[in-house]
């Protein structure tokens, strides 16, 4: 046991592995990370999680008490998240801790449009699911909607400019929901993803209004440009872009900045690494023009 641990405490064994706290502050929380995710999720849809006897008469006091919570909780982890990510071992703490209270008011802020956003999913999930049988039941038991919160959330985090935190947020729905979207992937209103497990959505993604995908499907990239050390580039579009009203169906794979154009149709295990016309229907990687009812099909 002395010989493993001392093996364990070499230089040459944790040097690429070991996380110094900078300025003393440890990492983000993923437990706090955790609540604040579920207290987001409960003023998003009162009523529906946590305090179950929500009324009209007290929804103001509920919702005042829980964004107090949140933005406490916010705050301490969008400060850890700097801390982690700071390089300069100089560098005061009083700049992060005021960009952390501002970026916490400023998340406060657009919670609304949040919960606009997640009500127009909710609605296609309802509309998009013969199997719904209400709004609500999408709301308390769809994996999708449950993953688009957290996307959601951690987007606008991304946006901000707060480390680390919009990556663990995802990571969370990805772990529960077996669906992969990263913060920094951009996805319009009333998005549904149907049986939603084992999708991919990749940073650099663009998807329209109205897109439905289905489960397995991959919107990734086709390969990474090298610098002249041979390491991928980072920062650079390289994911599909995804126009109004298209339908991907389960298993197909998308890579590359390529764009399937709106309208279109994209058939179960294809392949593709171009791009797609409008109104297009793609049944083994072969293009054909399609015309099909606002609920799309094959």
């Amino acid at each position: 046991m002395k010989s493993v641990l001392s093996q364990l405490c070499h230089p040459d064994s944790y040097r690429t592995v070991i996380h110094r706290a900078n300025h003393d502050v440890p990492m983000p929380s993923t437990e706090s990370l955790k609540e604040i995710v579920d207290l987001t999720r409960a003023i998003l849809f009162p009523g529906y999680f946590s305090y179950p006897h929500l009324n009209i008469s007290n929804m103001e006091s509920y919702l005042g008490y829980s964004m107090d919570r949140l933005a406490h909780l916010l705050e301490k982890q969008i400060r850890r998240g700097f801390c982690f990510a700071c390089s300069d071992e100089a560098q005061s703490c009083i700049d992060c801790n005021t960009r952390a209270r501002q970026l916490t008011d400023e998340f406060l802020k657009r919670l609304p449009s949040i919960r606009f956003f997640l009500s127009n999913d909710v609605q296609a999930a309802y509309e998009g699911d013969p199997a719904a049988k209400n709004p609500s039941e999408a709301i308390y038991c769809y994996p999708s909607i449950r993953t688009l919160t957290n996307y959601r959330i951690a987007h606008e985090l991304f946006v901000m400019g707060v480390p680390l935190i919009p990556r663990i947020i995802t990571e969370l729905a990805h772990t529960e929901t077996g669906v992969d979207i990263h913060p920094g992937a951009t996805i319009g209103e009333r998005f549904f993803m149907d049986h939603c497990t084992g999708i991919v959505i990749g940073e650099t993604t663009v998807i329209g209004n109205g897109v439905r995908i289905y489960q397995g499907v991959t919107l990734g990239a086709k390969s990474f440009p090298l610098d002249a050390q041979g390491c991928p580039i980072k920062g650079i579009a390289r994911h599909p872009v995804v126009e109004d009203n298209v339908i991907i169906y389960s298993g197909a794979t998308i890579l590359g900045r390529v764009t399937i154009g709106k309208g279109s149709v994209i058939g179960g295990n294809v392949w593709l690494t171009q791009d797609v016309p409008p109104r297009s229907k793609i049944l083994q990687g072969l293009p054909q023009r399609v015309e099909f009812s606002q609920g799309g099909g094959i």
